[in-house]
């Protein structure tokens, strides 16, 4: 379970200042994402890394509404006056090599209280609130990127196998040098491969607890930023890089246990799945269009979200069903982190923190509701007839973005299990990038924030 970060002593702040000025870390920098997605952060000189945890670095609230245009969102809550406390979870730091370590921070108020809107802080929260019904989760990251020269635009076309040998030769020194970045700072990629677009590829990180998952995230597109410039590329992280060309998921894979014991595996329900486990898989199911903005929220978002495209496009659930918004995954040999269940449509625009923690109250609020198991889809759900879809409840989800963050906005249940500072924020930031860019070109949408969630 991801406790709170505690204040370290100054004999324990002392002993990590130690360690990593050993390392020869001169630049501590402490990141925080926001409601659209972004990865900000602040840096220190090591010398201050006490200072950094103890009392945190200043922000000022708009960071929260910071938009992938560089524009700040209007909310009335939000101003010029007032101003946050950054602090750096020392727990988490990692020395990254070369003079420069990383760590998480989480939002507080000058008071000392957590901020409402701290994604991170909304995570812990979740995760005591399943570990108080006896539950505890662990969470395991797929995303996907696409290689693109300094400026963002496309690589000039070489030879490109989706799937293939050829691209992780072609790029083999970025990839070796990723994978040996990744190992050293504890968070090693169980894997990488080429995608179906060409330059892009796929990476997976092992389950962790939701916070530290969310966390590895932040860490790896860091280093895949980091050491991708080494080589004069850029990697990104958008969910359309390129219009007409197939989007960068973000998957996020969810395990839940009580007593140790996993809820999808050794029951008498559907492959195995316990009625809990049943329960939880309902609880995302059913509640996927309520929370959908907060996974696929970003004026890009729709673009990626579509039948055919394996994004997940369809709100029902099925056996390693790539066509399902939530794919179930059957523990065994071929699984050894066993059996879980898959949520497909999130995307890199997404604030990870957040969609951890959505999804996980979800499947919450599945559980303690007791949530009946929906029909089960075994063929792909694009296939079926408009009479099979309605028999089994199977719906597509939009992808009309703006009226997702309607959605969005006015779901109570979303408002309840997540809570209104979170959703406000996120739907002010969503309805900025639809007012000022939804109605530009594809071509010209694509441009404009292909980077922007790249690090």
């Amino acid at each position: 379970m991801d406790k709170e970060p505690r204040n370290l002593d100054i004999a324990e702040i002392s002993a990590v200042h130690e360690e990593i000025t050993q390392a020869d870390v001169r630049t501590v920098i402490g990141t925080a994402v926001n409601s659209a997605g972004l990865t900000l952060a602040k840096s220190v000189p090591v010398a201050r890394l006490g200072a950094f945890h103890r009392s945190g670095m200043g922000a000022a609230e708009v960071w929260h509404v910071f938009c992938a245009d560089g524009d700040i969102a209007s909310i009335d809550s939000i101003g010029a006056v007032g101003d946050l406390r950054l602090r750096l979870d020392l727990g988490a730091v990692r020395d990254l090599g070369g003079g420069l370590a990383w760590g998480p921070t989480d939002f507080f108020a000058q008071s000392g209280e957590r901020d409402p809107r701290c994604p991170r802080g909304l995570l812990r929260a979740v995760g005591l609130r399943l570990a108080d019904a006896g539950l505890e989760a662990r969470v395991g990251h797929e995303l996907e990127f696409v290689l693109v020269a300094p400026d963002g635009s496309a690589l000039e076309d070489t030879s490109w196998v989706p799937y293939g040998v050829t691209g992780l030769l072609d790029h083999e020194d970025f990839l070796a040098d990723l994978l040996a970045a990744t190992a050293a700072v504890g968070t090693g990629m169980e894997q990488v491969h080429c995608e179906y677009g060409r330059n892009q590829f796929e990476f997976s990180l092992p389950p962790a607890s939701p916070v530290e998952g969310a966390d590895s995230v932040v860490l790896a597109k860091i280093l895949v930023g980091r050491v991708a410039r080494r080589h004069g590329l850029r990697a990104s992280f958008s969910p359309v890089p390129f219009p007409g060309g197939l989007g960068n998921g973000a998957h996020q894979h969810f395990s839940l246990t009580r007593d140790g014991k996993s809820l999808f595996e050794g029951g008498d329900g559907p492959h195995g799945m316990t009625a809990e486990g049943g329960a939880a898989i309902s609880g995302v199911v059913n509640g996927l269009s309520d929370i959908q903005g907060l996974l696929t929220g970003s004026v890009l978002s729709g673009e990626r979200l579509a039948p055919g495209l394996w994004s997940g496009a369809h709100a029902c659930w099925g056996l390693e069903n790539r066509e399902a918004a939530v794919r179930f995954l059957r523990g065994g040999s071929g699984n050894p982190h066993g059996a879980n269940f898959e949520v497909k449509i999130i995307d890199p625009s997404a604030n990870v923190y957040t969609a951890s923690a959505a999804v996980l109250a979800l499947a919450l609020e599945g559980i303690t509701t007791r949530a009946p198991l929906p029909v089960e889809v075994t063929d792909d759900p694009g296939t079926l007839t408009d009479q099979q879809r309605a028999a089994s409840q199977v719906t597509v989800l939009s992808h009309d973005i703006a009226a997702v963050i309607d959605v969005l906005d006015k779901s109570s249940l979303a408002r309840r299990l997540v809570g209104d500072a979170i959703i406000d924020t996120t739907v002010v930031t969503r309805r900025h990038e639809q007012t000022h860019h939804a109605e530009k070109s594809p071509e010209e949408r694509a441009e404009l924030f292909r980077l922007a969630w790249s690090v």
